[in-house]
């Protein structure tokens, strides 16, 4: 293949070598990432190896390496600001953080970067709103023409949103590696459109980093080689220990009037629990009955304001609710330190399940399944349904709760995922 001067060219490395590497990776806390070599592996044919010694699955032809990091929603800017943090400090990256639109209101994009301490992204698709289907078309359209016109050596998705296999389609397709961080969780309910992502996503990707033991195995069940997965551990972690300071210095308990430890966060906005009036009103029903008990504070999603406004509920918790506290969405800083503060959080988010368990905050999640089981396993999370809300949330706030102590849940994926880019591309000290 001819080499065009100052253009960066890859190839794939056989995947089916008779020779299998493993991987031990460690550092030290965020944001200041310092990378360390715990261990040599043995390679099984040369005996033992070092980092820099390990073959890597991709060659390039010249540094920095081009990285695009793709974000769409809130829980993806979480999943990236970690990412970004380390790798602009590295002189063989170059990163271009590419906001596909998906969060096209203020609240839940701009000012979450800000908090993050990112930068505005190099580029926004502005593909906004519309169904599942219009989403990953425009993802997938505009992300192409995008890589078309500046390749970069290695893209990187998160999550599981419609952009996600969106622009990892975009770019396997054009043979620009792909790495999924945060692969191999399953719900197993395919009613749920982010377990088809994430399952056409893991298929495709070339890289998969996974989050937790579970995930290794769902991928294994999947006949995905060992050679495409890492555990790394979870970057939300990475993002909420990044912060912990911007976190406990909000002032938002202030302005609320709110004492720590003498109310409940509630989150909704999944489909299944806002889109359908009949489960949103028993919703609604349920919150009413809690909130005679226990003050709730709601920062209302979008979707979830759109449609209690659509089904004529909202007057039902503005007028009929005691102690029920209706926020507009809150910054991460302010959300998390809503969340610190609390003395349980009632929720159907998958990251906040996340969020609650490093913390020690007892979690009722709103759904009948979880792709993220080890915070049931080993951490603070219990699965409800909304007949089950006000006593579910009576027995939890009478248990004591520890923090839970989850494998690699510890601040330190995103020197991890460092490392491992080192490894595959055979990047040396610089």
């Amino acid at each position: 293949m001819p080499i065009i001067p100052g253009s960066t060219v890859w190839s794939r490395l056989p995947r089916s070598s008779p020779c299998k590497t493993s991987s031990l990776y460690t550092s030290l806390s965020v944001p200041t990432i310092v990378l360390l070599e715990s261990s040599n592996p043995v390679h099984p044919c040369k005996g033992p190896m070092t980092m820099s010694s390990r073959p890597p699955l991709f060659s390039t032809a010249s540094l920095p390496l081009t990285i695009d990091l793709v974000a769409a929603a809130r829980p993806n800017f979480m999943k990236i600001a970690p990412l970004w943090h380390a790798l602009s400090h590295e002189p063989w990256a170059r990163v271009r953080i590419i906001h596909t639109g998906q969060h096209y209101d203020a609240a839940m994009s701009e000012v979450f970067f800000q908090d993050l301490g990112m930068p505005k992204p190099y580029l926004n698709l502005g593909i906004g709103g519309g169904t599942h289907g219009q989403q990953t078309g425009r993802v997938l359209e505009a992300y192409e023409a995008h890589l078309m016109k500046e390749r970069p050596d290695l893209v990187i998705v998160v999550g599981d949103v419609n952009a996600t296999p969106a622009a990892a389609l975009a770019a396997v397709k054009l043979q620009i590696p792909v790495a999924h961080l945060e692969a191999g969780l399953r719900s197993f309910d395919r009613t749920m459109p982010e377990e088809i992502n994430r399952r056409i996503t893991d298929s495709i990707c070339d890289i998969l980093w996974t989050p937790s033991e579970d995930a290794d195995d769902h991928l294994q069940t999947e006949g995905i080689p060992n050679e495409r997965r890492l555990r790394v551990g979870n970057i939300m972690i990475d993002s909420l220990c990044l912060l912990l300071p911007c976190i406990q210095a909000d002032p938002i308990l202030h302005t609320l009037s709110l004492r720590e430890g003498s109310y409940v966060v509630v989150t909704l906005h999944r489909p299944a629990n806002v889109d359908n009036r009949e489960q949103l009103a028993l919703l609604c029903e349920k919150l009413v009955t809690s909130s005679k008990t226990i003050p709730l504070v709601l920062p209302l999603h979008p979707r979830t304001q759109a449609r209690l406004t659509e089904f004529g509920l909202l007057p039902l918790l503005e007028h009929e609710a005691p102690h029920l506290r209706l926020l507009t969405p809150q910054p991460y800083c302010a959300f998390m330190r809503l969340v610190q503060g609390s003395l349980a959080v009632l929720t159907d988010s998958g990251g906040v399940q996340e969020e609650t368990s490093y913390l020690g905050i007892p979690c009722l999640t709103l759904r009948e399944n979880t792709e993220r089981p080890v915070t049931i396993t080993l951490g603070t999370n219990k699965l409800i349904t909304a007949d089950d809300l006000p006593k579910a949330l009576e027995e939890v706030l009478q248990k004591p709760h520890t923090p839970a102590r989850i494998p690699l849940w510890d601040g330190q994926t995103a020197g991890r995922i460092l490392e491992h880019i080192r490894t595959l591309f055979g990047i040396g000290p610089q």
